[in-house]
């Protein structure tokens, strides 16, 4: 086996919420500013233990999220070793396989990775993620009648087959990267996150 990942996924955007994406429709003003950051609370990857560790990729996704061609920004956590990071980015690029992979074609051009502070402290559609000066975002999630949080299930962007999506709304997001020209500062707009277990 390559890799074992478990974690937690959030996905931060400039779309309304919920996000067409995640349904495989266009963003809602046609192109898509994102922030994704997953958080490995337990994992291997070809015999390297990186859990506690976190990526996080700050992307322009030109149009239909399923199209690809998505420009992004990746950031690991400053914690990660060179063996971490050599394993983490070799999943992250497809060059492992798996489920991953499936994301990893989607992006057309990395435009710089970086080691940066990440603080990923979210829990059950709850929290803050901190990438760095480069992004920030809270987390609120939505809930029901019975006061359960509110969950996507079977959707077709998830990268988690099976698992919730918490669906949520961010209070405030603020993203910047000069080279993919995004500096963004909102509130209200789309939050999901959702668990994962990766393997390959």
């Amino acid at each position: 086996m390559a890799y074992h990942l478990e974690g937690r996924l959030l996905e931060v955007c400039n779309c309304r919420v919920l996000c067409p994406c995640w349904i495989g429709e266009d963003p809602d003003f046609g192109t898509c500013d994102t922030i994704v950051s997953w958080h490995f609370d337990k994992g291997t990857i070809n015999g390297v233990d990186v859990s506690g560790r976190t990526i996080a990729m700050i992307a322009h996704i030109p149009g239909n999220i399923l199209a690809g061609n998505w420009r992004a920004a990746v950031y690991l956590d400053d914690k990660v070793t060179p063996q971490q990071q050599e394993a983490i980015l070799g999943v992250y690029t497809g060059k492992l396989g798996g489920p991953v992979a499936d994301l990893a074609k989607l992006v057309g051009e990395v435009v710089s990775v970086e080691k940066v502070p990440i603080q990923f402290d979210v829990q059950g559609g709850k929290g803050t993620l901190k990438v760095g000066t480069a992004g920030y975002a809270e987390l609120e999630p939505y809930q029901g009648a019975t006061g359960k949080t509110t969950t996507l299930q079977d959707t077709v962007f998830s990268t988690v087959p099976g698992a919730p999506v918490f669906v949520g709304k961010s209070p405030r997001y603020r993203s910047k990267n000069e080279k993919l020209g995004i500096n963004l500062d909102m509130s209200g707009h789309n939050a999901l996150q959702s668990t994962f277990v990766f393997d390959a």
